[in-house]
């Protein structure tokens, strides 16, 4: 084999081994991650088998190996599509809505999501019917969010296991948030 051909080939190595390692070591862990959904817990917002992309530097990326962060962005705001580590299973990461943050009083009362003894009338809360189910969410029950705590929400209230079963999201769990869908073409879109 000539110089010249094995130079052309040790270029195009060098440039897959650094692409490679700017997509496992730079860009997956601190900006964007790919995730598929596996349930209906999200439905009508994600069905199953959607392909996301999570912004993970959004609200600061953690950094591997670490209990650090990176500075954030924006704070968690309530209404937002939130990824995060499982809090009964950290090998597995979950999708909810983010419903209630720290200091919150949560109710659900005949359907509706209560805050702070408010109603929230935003149409991602109104226009869905909560059931009163799990040990966080009993008929006339209300939770206060610990600090650096989350209570979050399947938007399919019928057949979600979270925050209402579970309990609390540690800050430290928070991966980042759901932006866009990306696969299947005809779902291709921003989440909301």
């Amino acid at each position: 084999m000539s110089a010249k051909k094995k130079s052309v080939i040790r270029e195009w190595l060098e440039a897959l081994v650094v692409a490679a390692f700017l997509a496992f070591c730079v860009v997956r862990p601190f900006i964007v991650q790919a995730f598929k959904i596996p349930t209906g817990s999200m439905r009508p917002t994600l069905l199953e088998g959607d392909l996301i992309l999570v912004n993970k530097f959004i609200y600061g990326a953690k950094v591997p190996f670490t209990e650090k962060r990176l500075p954030k962005v924006k704070d968690l705001a309530r209404g937002d599509v939130v990824v995060f580590i499982y809090p009964e299973d950290t090998k597995k990461d979950f999708i909810k809505r983010l419903v209630g943050l720290r200091g919150d009083t949560i109710e659900i009362k005949s359907g509706s999501i209560f805050v702070n003894d408010k109603p929230l009338l935003e149409p991602v809360f109104s226009q869905r019917y909560y059931y009163n189910r799990g040990d966080f969410a009993a008929e006339g029950m209300k939770i206060t969010v610990p600090k650096d705590n989350y209570f979050v929400l399947g938007d399919n209230s019928a057949s979600s296991k979270d925050s209402r079963y579970w309990g609390f999201v540690p800050k430290s769990n928070i991966l980042g948030q759901a932006m866009v869908v990306y696969w299947p073409p005809n779902r291709i879109r921003i989440i909301k």
